[in-house]
């Protein structure tokens, strides 16, 4: 690929996802990375610290989520509030074009520790900007502590359910029907 070719940060994710799938994390320098993305080491670090941090999207899902958190009609509660960010996550980020993509990230982030400890602190910094996002809606503390957690529950569930390769249903429909389940299962005494 020439230098001038746009989306560097993309190239760079895919060509670290072949390299990962064929030679292993451990074994893929950043080096290496750069050349099949036809990009120089410096290109890379300009856009990430580390190999490690090539396959997270830099904050983009947690953003997104704060948005739609943000953006839901001022009657939701908090629970809906967080179901309409994950609808619109769906719109936005994981849409049909990047189902392949996630699915094979996943599988390399699932066969190496170092990158599900990496994964691990991402889901916790999106449960944390849920819940400042429900704060500055009024949620008080605990709810929105608790709307966040379900709600990144069953984010988990429906990102497991949505990177199958048997299915064919939305990011955004999955959430929703995760998010219902989730309830459900919370309202068991």
């Amino acid at each position: 690929m020439a230098r001038w070719q746009p989306d560097a940060p993309g190239r760079l994710a895919a060509a670290a996802l072949d390299l990962f799938e064929e030679n292993g994390y451990e074994n893929t320098t950043v080096i290496e990375i750069a050349e099949r993305a036809g990009l120089t080491k410096s290109t890379f670090f300009r856009h990430f610290p580390d190999k490690r941090e090539v396959l997270f999207d830099k904050g983009a899902v947690s953003g997104l989520l704060v948005e739609g958190i943000a953006s839901a009609p001022s009657a939701a509660g908090p629970l809906d509030a967080v179901a309409d960010a994950l609808e619109a996550l769906g719109r936005t980020f994981f849409t049909a074009d990047r189902r392949e993509f996630s699915g094979r990230r996943q599988a390399v982030l699932n066969a190496h520790s170092e990158l599900r400890e990496r994964e691990a602190l991402k889901r916790i910094d999106l449960t944390t900007s849920m819940i400042e996002a429900l704060s500055r809606r009024g949620a008080p503390g605990l709810t929105a502590r608790v709307a966040a957690k379900l709600g990144s529950l069953a984010w988990e569930i429906a990102f497991e359910r949505w990177i199958d390769t048997g299915n064919s249903e939305g990011f955004g429909p999955l959430a929703r029907q995760a998010l219902a389940e989730v309830r459900a299962a919370a309202a068991v005494s």
